[in-house]
């Protein structure tokens, strides 16, 4: 890929996250050109790229939109697509997984669609068959009303996988969801952080890395570094400028839990990232835990009852847990991540929702008492 040629791009975000990435892109230097659902439409050239995969603490993947035309047909599909630039992204000894989807069009047969792309990209490749490798470039194709969209994955691995939480629980809350709750919240580094609910630690390694301002793709690879036109200077360019740009701040970080495992997960996550000695973590169920006084933001993501069974009585759960969220945290704004408004009515907390989101496929509330301070 020629590094001085504008692209289309697309930041894939979850529901709910969009205009929270858009505000993310702005502050980059990489202005939306529009916010739909599911994403962000913006170009760049190959340095916005690099930059929207190393600083987006929001967005899912970035793609390269690679084609778009109508087609009807598969010999149709096979004669605009084999003369397609592909050895711009892909190089001839790479692997291609396509990942497939279609609508409403004549072309509604997905395997063959993949078969069809996959031997038009070998002929432009001058191969005759997709080599068997790790690490395949993902190619995502989109046919909709017998519109073909084909784009390129620039990311790799989902870009919530950070690199830096090894160690999980059940039901772990994605870091892209945990970082786009924190700003929907607009909590600020000055402001405590805790979770007293905090599993293998997803808020508090994101408010850390938020507070602190390290960039969320540093200690990562991407789909990018195996394109033909990758430039491993400017790449290199680029994470010196976010070291450089990291804040030294104290942190007010902290978290519970009343699991051992969890709280050993949270700090070995912790550790990994170099933060053992900025955020307090201690085994201790909700009703154990003191009175807090003073301001800031409590932030939880309790069981639904769905991978993490409530009981016979999820209602009661919920109120027990509004009662022990007033008692040990009276003066704190006070968050929670729930499916249901019945058991959000059962807390007894005046909770406002303030977005609705997905975590893994589930739809969810974010909800609220008093504003941040």
């Amino acid at each position: 890929m020629d590094h001085r040629s504008t692209e289309n791009l697309f930041a894939v975000v979850s529901p709910g996250l969009e205009a929270v990435c858009a505000d993310e892109m702005t502050a980059l230097g990489l202005p939306p050109q529009e916010v739909i659902a599911g994403g962000v439409v913006f170009s760049g050239k190959l340095r916005d790229i690099y930059l929207a995969n190393l600083w987006l603490r929001t967005a899912s993947r970035i793609l390269v939109r690679f084609a778009e035309f109508k087609s009807r047909d598969f010999p149709d599909l096979y004669h605009r697509t084999h003369r397609l630039p592909w050895g711009r992204f892909i190089r001839p000894e790479t692997s291609i997984a396509f990942r497939v989807t279609c609508h409403t069009s004549r072309l509604n047969h997905t395997v063959r669609i993949a078969e069809t792309l996959e031997s038009a990209a070998n002929q432009a490749l001058g191969r005759s068959t997709n080599p068997v490798g790790k690490d395949p470039q993902m190619v995502m194709v989109r046919v909709v009303d017998d519109q073909v969209t084909i784009s390129i994955d620039s990311s790799g691995e989902l870009l919530h996988r950070r690199g830096y939480r090894q160690s999980v629980t059940a039901a772990p809350l994605r870091e892209t969801l945990a970082a786009g709750i924190l700003m929907l919240l607009g909590w600020q580094e000055t402001s405590s952080l805790t979770d007293p609910m905090c599993g293998s630690g997803s808020f508090l390694l994101e408010g850390a890395l938020l507070a602190q301002n390290h960039a969320p793709g540093l200690n990562r690879s991407f789909a990018f570094m195996n394109w033909p036109g990758f430039r491993e200077g400017l790449w290199t360019l680029l994470c010196g400028d976010a070291k450089r740009a990291v804040k030294e701040v104290p942190l007010v970080i902290s978290g519970c839990d009343e699991s051992i495992k969890a709280v050993s997960a949270a700090k070995e996550n912790c550790q990994r990232n170099g933060f053992a000695d900025q955020i307090k973590i201690e085994k201790r169920a909700l009703g154990e835990q003191k009175v807090q006084e003073g301001q800031g933001l409590i932030i939880c993501n309790p069981p639904y009852g769905k991978r993490l069974d409530l009981g016979e009585n999820p209602e009661g759960y919920y109120s027990e847990l509004g009662q022990q969220l007033q008692r040990a945290y009276p003066d704190r704004q006070i968050a929670m991540v729930c499916p249901s408004q019945s058991f959000i009515k059962a807390t007894g907390l005046p909770f406002k929702q303030i977005a609705s989101l997905d975590n893994g496929g589930l739809k969810v509330g974010l909800f609220a008492t008093k504003p941040c301070k």
